[in-house]
């Protein structure tokens, strides 16, 4: 496996980097899976792949705001994409990370995130039950609001939100790890009333938590990024920054 420890992009930067690792991962069945971690600058806004942008968010609030915002390759709902580590995992379906149904390969990705977490003092567990909606009421529930089978908690809370797309021949997943309150500040870009946006500041706030209290030290993403390498059955080979452009340069040449 290759970790990619990469930088800090917009979201459109790092939404179109990982549309290229599942376009590699799908031309090649023998390409290595693609462990990439990145950050966001500046803070922004990622919506599911299904989501309409003039639907899911006030587009004049976040071009008054100056808040960037993309779509992702994979599914889900919005994100505000601050204080946190984010991942993306690409992989020929005819590797060992990738075979098996979307569940297996969802459960095995999330099985790596908890321990290298546990390695960094955060006692994070899987969710084992059904999904766990916002209230009645409230429009359709942000990613962070709701948590689904496999994914991952913290106190009975969600802690990481992730989504996965799978292709004939690859798959991509995605993960946000939160270190911080910055997620809530997707209320302020929701449609709706003041109260509809209080009401889903509220939902999030109820559903989700963060993991800055149970880090001790500095939450740079280079102690995740040697947590997850300790936590792999194999050592992976390691590329750092811009030294992972190759393994999307095909991409961005037909682009």
């Amino acid at each position: 496996m290759i970790l990619w420890l990469d930088g800090a992009h917009d979201p459109a930067e790092n939404m179109h980097r990982d549309t290229a690792l599942l376009e590699a991962a799908e031309a090649d069945r023998g390409a290595e899976p693609v462990l990439r971690l990145f950050g966001f600058t500046p803070p922004g806004i990622t919506l599911g792949r299904g989501q309409d942008p003039a639907r899911a968010l006030d587009l004049a609030r976040c071009r008054d705001d100056g808040v960037p915002w993309a779509i992702r390759p994979t599914g889900g709902r919005a994100i505000f994409h601050d204080a946190e580590w984010t991942y993306s995992f690409a992989t020929p379906l005819a590797d060992r990370w990738g075979e098996g149904g979307a569940g297996e390969a969802y459960a095995r990705v999330a099985t790596l995130i908890v321990r290298s977490l546990e390695r960094l003092g955060i006692p994070a567990t899987l969710a084992r039950g059904a999904r766990v909606a916002a209230r009645p009421g409230v429009a359709p529930a942000p990613c962070f609001a709701s948590t689904a089978r496999h994914e991952i908690v913290l106190g009975g809370r969600k802690l990481v939100g992730s989504a996965q797309r799978r292709t004939a021949r690859a798959l991509l997943q995605q993960g946000s790890v939160l270190l911080g309150d910055g997620h809530l500040r997707l209320a302020d870009y929701l449609p709706g009333t003041a109260g509809e946006r209080a009401a889903a500041r509220a939902a999030l706030a109820r559903a989700a938590t963060h993991a800055g209290l149970s880090l001790a030290g500095p939450p740079r993403l280079q102690r995740w990024a040697e947590a997850l390498a300790a936590a792999l059955p194999e050592p992976p080979r390691r590329i750092a920054a811009e030294a992972g452009l190759p393994l999307i340069e095909p991409a961005r040449r037909a682009g």
